[in-house]
């Protein structure tokens, strides 16, 4: 099949899963009121990769067919190059509001199979296996992936990751003749009405007593005893004027249960097998997915730049000073974003296995540094935008013989008639104050971990050779006079 089409996309989530939103059982996600947008979108994705071919688009490996740059795995610099190229014409087109788009998971799974070395240890040599097969399947076919790697917390107190067995927590239950059945839970499938399939796979290590729920594989969404439940939506009404972002990049997220589910064998890449789960994360997935992950940052801080700095045009406040300085914020988090993925990409290096990768140091820094740079571009949006984020008239005001007249007179702006100041400030509501620009920001806080985290692993994996040899200029220096007795010390 190769490069799916929008419309191939939509024929294929017609496959009956079990998916809840609300009290609803949803039965179709390409006609349902709330989910029809996002659907519409994630087609619109799919079309762009043969609009934009020249830079979506490369010969599979083996076939020759057409496949997404996102399922690359990267043997040199120019491979980054290209696959960033890629990356960020799919940004651009959801302005960086969409973290789950497929390829955030074509990237992971291309990662995997570029170090299937990893995961080829202890005794594990047939999941290795099944894991690139799968992999060239999920290239071939254009699979739309998702995944639940975050294990349900009944107790925090206990620690994230299951400390023995825990019944809630997703787990092996018996051996089949085609495989394993598996039961309990994961969090968080996002974009799960819109995947075709589920991956599991590790989101940190756990103790030697979890070992039945040392798991990894890949099933289809319709798998029977596999259920979604979905968070409330934050999508609106089809409305692109009044709802530009909010109608159509509400990409879901989902609970999901795992209702005694049998998983093939040959879909198994980690079965029950606890020092290959808590060995596979540690070298090659961060400084791999990370530069998806910070492309769409970047682009959407590009995007919160461009959207402040029209409105302040639109007012005319842009000669103020403290505009001038807000803009400057946005401007820095833009510019730090860019060189941060420019310095990453340009350190590239051998992962292993001839997978190349990004230097993951400054794209962790930047992962750390986005749930704090977030909520503060909101901010900035806020202030800008004023009490004109709250007086934008709708499509039915201007549409109102009597009222247009009125508004053309009374809520212009500088530069932009009533209509285009509608759509900017609406534009600017929706990205920030609407019921999307909670959950996104929400998200921008943990899709890759909570900041603590992302700060300790900045520390852990930093390169503190240089910054040592600097202290220790001074401290392991020849010095001229002779060191001070303690007793003369402490008398002085």
């Amino acid at each position: 099949m190769a490069a799916r089409t929008g419309k191939q996309f939509l024929q294929g989530l017609r496959d009956g899963r079990a998916l809840w939103v609300g009290g609803d059982k949803i039965t179709s996600m390409t006609d349902h009121p709330v989910l029809s947008g996002a659907a519409a979108a994630l087609a619109e994705v799919f079309d762009l990769q043969h609009q934009a071919a020249d830079v979506c688009l490369m010969p599979d490996p083996e076939t020759g067919e057409p496949i997404n740059v996102s399922h690359m795995i990267p043997r040199n610099h120019e491979d980054l190059q290209k696959r960033h190229r890629g990356l960020e014409r799919t940004a651009e087109y959801s302005v960086g509001l969409m973290g789950r788009t497929p390829d955030y998971m074509n990237v992971t799974f291309a990662g995997f199979a570029g170090r299937h070395d990893e995961w080829a240890i202890n005794g594990n040599e047939q999941g290795a296996d099944n894991l690139v097969r799968y992999q060239k399947k999920l290239r071939r076919e254009d699979i739309s992936l998702t995944h639940a790697i975050v294990h349900s917390n009944v107790d925090l107190a206990k620690g994230k990751y299951p400390v023995g067995f825990d019944p809630v927590q997703l787990h092996k239950v018996e051996e089949t003749a085609h495989g394993i059945v598996v039961r309990g839970s994961r969090v968080l499938a996002t974009l799960a009405p819109f995947a075709d399939e589920l991956a599991v796979y590790p989101g940190g290590p756990m103790p030697d007593a979890a070992g039945v729920h040392a798991l990894s594989f890949c099933i289809p969404m319709n798998t029977p005893g596999l259920k979604f439940i979905c968070r409330d939506s934050v999508s609106t009404a089809t409305n692109l004027f009044e709802h530009p972002l909010s109608s159509r990049f509400d990409e879901q997220d989902a609970f999901v249960i795992f209702d005694d589910v049998e998983v093939p064998r040959e879909r198994l890449f980690i079965d029950a097998n606890l020092p290959v789960y808590n060995s596979v994360m540690k070298t090659s997935w961060w400084p791999n997915i990370t530069q998806q992950t910070m492309i769409r940052a970047q682009t959407k801080l590009e995007f919160a730049y461009g959207l402040a700095n029209r409105m302040a045009e639109a007012l005319n406040v842009t000669a103020q000073p403290q505009t001038q300085q807000m803009l400057g914020e946005l401007t820095m988090f833009t510019e730090f974003a860019r060189a941060t993925v420019f310095a990453a990409e340009q350190a590239s290096r051998d992962l292993g296995n001839g997978l190349w990768g990004c230097d993951q140091r400054p794209l962790l820094a930047l992962r750390a540094a986005l749930p704090t740079w977030f909520p503060r571009v909101n901010e900035i949006i806020r202030v800008i935008g004023a009490h004109n984020l709250l007086t934008t008239p709708s499509r039915a005001a201007l549409a109102d013989e009597k009222l247009r007249p009125l508004i053309d007179k009374y809520l212009l702006g500088v530069g932009v008639d009533a209509e285009q100041r509608s759509r900017l400030f609406r534009l600017a509501w929706d990205f920030t104050g609407t019921a999307l620009g909670s959950r996104n920001e929400q998200y921008e806080r943990f899709y890759l971990g909570s900041v603590g985290r992302c700060l300790t692993q900045a520390h852990l994996q930093a390169d503190r050779a240089r910054a040592n040899q600097l202290v220790d200029r001074f401290l392991l220096e020849e010095l001229d006079e002779p060191a001070i007795p303690q007793a003369a010390a402490a008398a002085s």
